[in-house]
């Protein structure tokens, strides 16, 4: 049983904690909208620039699950207001960053700041509501995210344009602030009196497998998929994985009970929570280098047009957790992964160049699609665990979902490269050495880089290079987005999601 020290404002409580979530989609498309204004300032590797994103993104997934056993362990309130905290102290040393080695560690705390914030957030929420204003709650929840990546592009791209690109880490900052102010206020404090101490051995080897695999899926494509460096780094992440199970199953309370992953509705709500990342969140990122780097938009035209993608997310994930209510959540969410897979196929025939309005329809179904499954998504991730371990439901689910979205983004990143240096050796007098050295430029969306190392061709044919790639990976996703969506048929039929909290195995 969860203790609670006293009764909250709990719609005061949900605004905090939606304040604090409205910095976590900002912090992740803001940047990616301002990459090429931080690379004119600061030059790097492609490898290098990527880490801006993938610091971020592999701090908050690989540190969620600790940062939910924290929570039920020393109070929910505490972690909350020590997250924001770290997010906004990151967020202003963000802005005053002169290296892209700072860029990256400070994005990594503050990945660390959001992950404390929102296991925390989360799990006390889910103290304060229950049954159908629960659902409703996580809804909004879910509608700020969406709010966030509706309005975060657009948003970067005024900031750079007017303001340069520090101006976003002091815009998420105050947004931050406001959280904190407001979650003091209005939180009271809540903690499992039966949860024990960090599973540290867990914690650490967990972490340690994700940044490994990570940051070998990215370089791969520049040293080569059987290189050492590559095969080191893929085996010593299979090697901590195994470490991490091992362990897992050894503790009395685990950070992840694996015994869980039998209960198919938690499997399910666990592929629900990766699923996006293949269908809509990379695309947050892929979309503004293809539409400022090779088309030559500027930041904020190109924020202007992933509205079309994200503006869905401001109404219909609250309509997802109305219509929940009559229709089985498996129903809706594997409808709209199945509308995504739509969408990306086609997109994938709108190629580089194309008028702009071409490209409104494909988004817009996509981004319709993705949030029928994002407005179900956190309320099915605490109704799928007992409501005193709510912090480790929210944690697992967490770190399900932000590190499938890391792990999607290096995928993405390395097949797209690997698809433009097939489309480049395609090409008459294209030297291979050439082609390695270009590709990765081109991927990123760095059509001049490449140009300057490919004299030999017009920008025409390297967009035309770019376009047929783009078209295979998209394809791919496509793919992705349709099988999940015909697991998630599986694993949240009706019926099956039904009393899954009575099924879990308790483990105090």
């Amino acid at each position: 049983m969860s203790f609670t020290s006293q009764p909250a404002r709990p719609l005061a409580a949900l605004l905090a904690v939606c304040l604090a979530a409205l910095c976590m989609p900002l912090s992740f498309t803001g940047p990616a909208v301002a990459l090429p204004a931080i690379a004119a300032e600061l030059p790097g590797t492609p490898l290098a620039l990527a880490w801006i994103t993938n610091a971020f993104m592999l701090s908050f997934g690989g540190c969620l699950m600790a940062a939910g056993a924290l929570a039920d362990r020393y109070g929910r309130k505490r972690l909350f207001l020590l997250g924001v905290g770290v997010f906004c102290a990151a967020a202003l040393a963000l802005s005053a960053a002169g290296s892209l080695a700072m860029l990256g560690l400070m994005r990594a705390v503050q990945g660390l700041g959001c992950a404390l914030a929102l296991s925390s957030g989360l799990a006390a929420l889910a103290q304060l509501f229950d049954g159908a204003t629960r659902a409703g709650a996580f809804s909004l929840i879910g509608t700020t995210f969406g709010a966030g990546l509706a309005f975060g592009p657009i948003a970067a791209g005024v900031l750079v344009n007017h303001f340069g690109w520090r101006s976003l880490f002091v815009a998420t900052a105050a947004t931050g602030l406001a959280a904190l102010l407001l979650g003091s206020r209005t939180l009271r404090e809540s903690r499992d009196p039966q949860a024990a101490g960090l599973d540290w051995p867990g914690a650490l080897s967990f972490t340690g497998a994700l940044s490994l695999l990570t940051y070998g899926l990215l370089q791969a494509p520049n040293t080569g998929w059987t290189g050492s460096a590559s095969l080191a780094l893929f085996g010593g992440a299979a090697l901590l994985l195994a470490l991490f199970v091992a362990v897992e199953r050894r503790t009395a309370r685990p950070m992840l009970d694996l015994s869980l992953l039998r209960v198919p509705a938690f499997a399910g709500v666990q592929l629900l929570a990766a699923a996006p990342a293949f269908s809509f969140v990379v695309l947050l990122v892929l979309l503004p280098a293809r539409l400022i780097g090779v088309e030559g938009y500027s930041a904020q035209g190109a924020g202007a047009m992933l509205l079309a993608l994200s503006a869905p997310m401001l109404v219909l994930p609250m309509a997802a957790g109305v219509a929940a209510r009559r229709i089985a959540p498996a129903y809706l969410c594997s409808a709209g992964l199945l509308a995504a897979a739509g969408g990306l196929l086609w997109l994938s025939v709108c190629a580089p160049g194309q008028p702009a309005t071409t490209l409104f329809g494909p988004l817009l179904l996509i981004g319709a699609g993705i949030s029928q499954p994002w407005g179900l998504m956190d309320g099915l991730a605490v109704s799928v665990a007992p409501v005193e371990r709510a912090g480790m439901a929210a944690g697992i689910f967490n770190t399900t979902r932000v590190a499938g979205e890391g792990l999607a983004l290096a995928i993405v990143a390395a097949l797209l490269a690997s698809f433009v240096l097939t489309a480049l050796l395609a090409l008459p007098a294209i030297a291979p050495q050439q082609a390695a050295l270009a590709a990765p430029l081109l991927a990123a969306g760095d059509l001049h880089g490449a140009s300057a190392l490919l004299p030999q061709l017009p920008a025409s044919q390297l967009m035309q290079a770019y376009g047929d790639a783009m078209h295979h990976l998209l394809q791919v996703l496509a793919a992705i987005s349709l099988l999940s969506a015909l697991l998630l048929l599986v694993f949240l039929r009706p019926g099956v999601a039904a009393g899954t909290a009575a099924l879990m195995p308790d483990r105090h």
